[in-house]
């Protein structure tokens, strides 16, 4: 899995479109190879970035779970946490 993409789902706030558009993005990136598509595949690119945000926003919202949801600054932190653990300060 890229790391770029972010578990989106059971945040307090949720995830906006503008995060699952991003993660849809880097998702199709992973998968076609391109960081920026030629000119004669921008617009197969851009429709599959369209595509799989709105599939993940469906999945998203039909998603059901009794946990309670996560705070982003905790997570924030977290993450933080050990990518000094991993890479240093």
């Amino acid at each position: 899995m890229c790391r770029n993409i972010k578990v989106l789902y059971n945040f307090e706030p949720p995830a906006t479109q503008s995060e699952i558009r991003l993660a849809a993005l880097q998702y199709v990136r992973k998968i076609s190879g391109f960081a920026k598509p030629s000119a004669a595949n921008e617009a197969a690119f851009s429709l599959a970035v369209g595509e799989v945000a709105k599939a993940s926003s469906v999945l998203l919202e039909s998603l059901v779970t009794n946990a309670s949801p996560r705070d982003r600054d905790v997570e924030a932190a977290r993450a933080h946490e050990r990518a000094v653990r991993r890479f240093g300060a």
